[in-house]
């Protein structure tokens, strides 16, 4: 069966963040090569669970395509993190606003979208259809 609208919206959303996260870790390994760090090491291990993280949202992004509830709830608790953390953002003043729109947002709008594509799936699933 096809994955279902919300599904198909959310593993977009979902390579597009990891994507932003990609690009992330380039300028995090510039910030490194110019010496512009405290720590060599933790800027090293920085920029490798950044790229973790980034393969794993496009991992996700496959698995909801593929309809796998494991990749949906891992990514439903990517986008709970990304929301706690655009909202605590909100806290430091001045506050930044480009970050916590950029993050705060999409975070939102796939986990809504990740829910959708969850109740889609679940009333198409004949293993939950119920025989009277």
């Amino acid at each position: 069966m096809r994955a279902s609208r919300p599904a198909v919206l959310a593993a977009i959303l979902l390579v597009a963040e990891g994507l932003a996260l990609g690009a992330v870790s380039i300028i995090e390994l510039v910030q490194l090569g110019t010496g512009n760090v405290a720590s060599g090491p933790s800027g090293i291990g920085l920029i490798v669970l950044t790229l973790l993280v980034a393969a794993g949202l496009v991992l996700f992004a496959l698995g909801v395509l593929r309809r796998v509830s494991w990749a949906r709830s891992g990514a439903i608790v990517f986008q709970v993190l990304a929301v706690a953390l655009g909202i605590s953002s909100l806290t430091l003043q001045p506050i930044p606003w480009p970050f916590t729109l950029a993050v705060g947002i999409p975070g939102a709008v796939c986990l809504v979208l990740l829910i959708l594509a969850s109740a889609a799936d679940g009333r198409s699933d004949r293993r939950m259809q119920r025989e009277d």
